[in-house]
């Protein structure tokens, strides 16, 4: 199989929420394909040591404020962005956050906190970029869901409705504009161990159960992530849109339990 399909050289990736865990390691995949980057974060002092790592490659990396529950933001990001680089070919919209509570403790603000930035903040990033796509006709993004795109667990009602609206947004969007070329996919990672999650990490007998229940019989490692982010990013998915590719060791297969229970 030709190399190409998966070559990402000469070509221009966003990734938002690049100053730390998946988000980083997914740039950094799609670095190592070839892509020039475009990474963010909402304080700018925590992408230095991450765009140096990057420049040291050999590959180009720049490095933008946005907080993408500032329409202004989102749009000063893009705009620096395809400014600087004169196009823009992939978008991976990674930046989330989560408030982990049982649902009766879950406040108003918590709810908009995280509706805003994981499912608003989401769509009016690939708004703005999809902006610059339409008129070259070449497009790819990738919206990242979750496992909780697709299964329910308890204590993440507001997370679980933003990530399963990602999906339904992904289908939306790859509607709207695979005629102009524009692929849009969902990467729904499972249980990873995150800066976000890493307390549960710490339960023993919880990690335990987790494996019980995932078929591979482990939680996701990040080097799980590249092959499946840069197919994504790649020509090697020009006729894949609109789908929700699980990275979860199987486990949507059968999960019915809430785990973050077992705590």
């Amino acid at each position: 199989m030709s190399s190409e399909l998966f070559d990402l050289s000469g070509q221009v990736a966003i990734v938002t929420g690049a100053s730390r865990g998946l988000g980083q390691h997914m740039a950094r995949a799609l670095a190592k394909a070839g892509a020039d980057l475009v990474i963010t974060s909402r304080e700018l002092s925590h992408l230095a040591g991450f765009e140096a790592e990057i420049k040291a490659t050999g590959q180009r990396a720049l490095s933008l404020a946005l907080d993408v529950r500032n329409l202004e933001s989102i749009k000063n990001m893009v705009r620096a962005a395809d400014a600087f680089y004169g196009r823009l070919d992939i978008l991976v919209n990674n930046a989330g956050c989560n408030v982990r509570k049982p649902a009766l403790d879950v406040t108003w603000e918590d709810w908009n906190l995280i509706l805003d930035t994981n499912l608003r903040g989401s769509f009016f990033v690939a708004q703005e970029v999809a902006r610059r796509m339409v008129p070259r006709g070449y497009g790819r993004i990738i919206n990242i869901g979750s496992v909780t795109s697709v299964a329910g667990y308890a204590g993440l009602g507001p997370y679980g409705a933003s990530r399963g609206g990602i999906r339904q947004l992904t289908m939306s969007l790859a509607d709207d504009w695979g005629r102009h070329g524009i692929t849009v996919n969902c990467l729904a990672p499972g249980w990873f161990c995150t800066e976000q999650n890493k307390v549960l990490y710490e339960n023993k007998e919880w990690v335990e159960y987790l494996c019980e229940r995932i078929p591979v019989k482990r939680p996701g490692e990040l080097r799980d992530l590249d092959a499946a982010v840069v197919f994504l990013a790649a020509e090697s998915s020009r006729y894949v849109t609109g789908q929700t590719l699980l990275l979860d060791g199987g486990i949507s297969t059968g999960a019915t339990k809430a785990l973050v229970e077992r705590r």
